[in-house]
């Protein structure tokens, strides 16, 4: 979708951005005096590239996840992808998925639901754009490099949601009743594409609504 905005928007909003300190992880932080939850991906280690794959320039389906060290005393796990580097008040929500069991445990490759895929057995909640699915990085061009946050949450018992939370929810949920956290950062970068912006190709396309 954001690949069609030419790279003078892109440029233009590179000092906009929503910033580290403002994803889950960060805002709610339960890593003092607790276990951290390793958080860790088959195609893709830690402030490393996430592989086109699993982008809006690739299948777009989400990648594999694993993570370890959940306290004995959760009930549940959470899991909440953000775009910290969205050109937004809040980090861009790219998935959400609540109740997963309590333990260790993974999502496989194309686990979320996608644009071409169904999720299967997940309690998924809504994005930025207010999809009960998976939605794959896609930076503007030229807006330089974006920061991806695959955060879990583990939960003790009481946590409770509607069939798909979103954003806010899902932050009262970890404030009342999160246990540890763990994040793994995946980074992707759309570049300039040179596109003429005095051509029709060129002509600046309007961004779409986002819930933050």
């Amino acid at each position: 979708m954001l690949e069609k905005l030419p790279d003078i928007v892109g440029h233009a909003l590179r000092g906009q951005r929503a910033g580290l300190d403002k994803i889950a992880f960060q805002a709610v932080d339960l890593r003092a005096g607790m276990a951290a939850i390793s958080v860790t991906s088959l195609a893709f280690a830690d402030h490393a590239p996430i592989p086109p794959r699993y982008t809006a320039d690739g299948e777009g389906v989400s990648p594999p996840l694993q993570w370890s060290g959940v306290p004995e005393a959760a009930a549940a796990v959470l899991l909440i992808v953000e775009d910290a580097d969205a050109p937004t008040p809040q980090p861009l929500v790219h998935a959400i998925v609540v109740a997963l069991p309590a333990g260790d445990g993974a999502l496989q490759e194309a686990a979320l639901p996608s644009r071409d895929q169904d999720g299967a057995g997940l309690q998924v909640g809504r994005n930025s754009y207010l999809q009960p699915a998976w939605l794959p990085p896609d930076p503007p061009p030229g807006h330089g490099v974006h920061r991806f946050a695959f955060q879990v949450f583990a939960l003790e018992a009481g946590a409770s949601f509607d069939a798909e939370p979103g954003r806010e929810a899902v932050l009262e949920a970890i404030r009342s009743h999160g246990l540890a956290s763990g994040c793994l950062t995946g980074t992707y970068e759309r570049p300039d594409t040179s596109i003429s912006i005095g051509s029709e190709e060129g002509a600046p396309a309007a961004l779409p609504t986002l819930a933050v």
